[in-house]
């Protein structure tokens, strides 16, 4: 096993074509942290029926808010996180790339929803659980090819839900997309 590969925070991984993972079948992670200790990401391209208004029936912003809320990951379904692009209405939150930012002040997220939800459809995404890899696991994912690194992407994170996204993704990522993009998860479903 050679080094191992440090992903920089916002890197974006894509499933591979062939993993059958249902948690990660053409799924799209956004990379939060990785360290010799492990890692953690969050699926971006997963919706659910969910809205705020089903997480957070006591709080008096969201109460009622249509919002919808995306599957992070198979960890953890009881953590409710965000992702945003708009640090100048929801202060608070960390940077993980470029115009990325994980989390803020929820109160000011409330009020961005209602004052501008079209707005922040495009630009905040709300998720239940989380994707979390043990000591050197994503490392040996990455070396068995389990997933296709790609440059960080604002429209990766706010996409399309579903396989739109994962597409772009992978084509994203050069020549060897290009060709990846149209491999079923299984050759015998040709």
């Amino acid at each position: 096993m050679g080094k191992p590969l440090h992903l920089e925070a916002g890197t974006i991984l894509a499933a591979w074509p062939d993993m059958l993972d249902p948690n990660f079948m053409h799924s799209v992670v956004v990379v939060c942290q990785h360290s010799e200790e492990g890692a953690y990401g969050i699926v971006t391209n997963r919706s659910t029926d969910l809205t705020l208004r089903d997480l957070l029936p006591d709080h008096e912003l969201l109460e009622d808010s249509e919002f919808p809320v995306h599957l992070g990951g198979p960890v953890d379904h009881s953590t409710m996180q965000f992702l945003h692009a708009a640090p100048d209405r929801i202060p608070g939150g960390i940077a993980i790339a470029k115009e990325l930012y994980l989390g803020g002040d929820l109160d000011a997220l409330g009020t961005f929803l209602r004052e501008d939800f079209e707005r922040a459809l495009g630009v905040v995404r709300v998720f239940l659980g989380y994707s979390g890899w043990g000591a050197g696991q994503l490392d040996t994912e990455l070396e068995t090819g389990s997933w296709l690194p790609a440059p960080a992407s604002i429209e990766a994170v706010f996409g399309p839900e579903g396989e739109p996204t994962w597409r772009r993704v992978v084509r994203s990522s050069g020549q060897e997309g290009e060709d990846l993009q149209n491999h079923p998860p299984d050759v015998s479903w040709n």
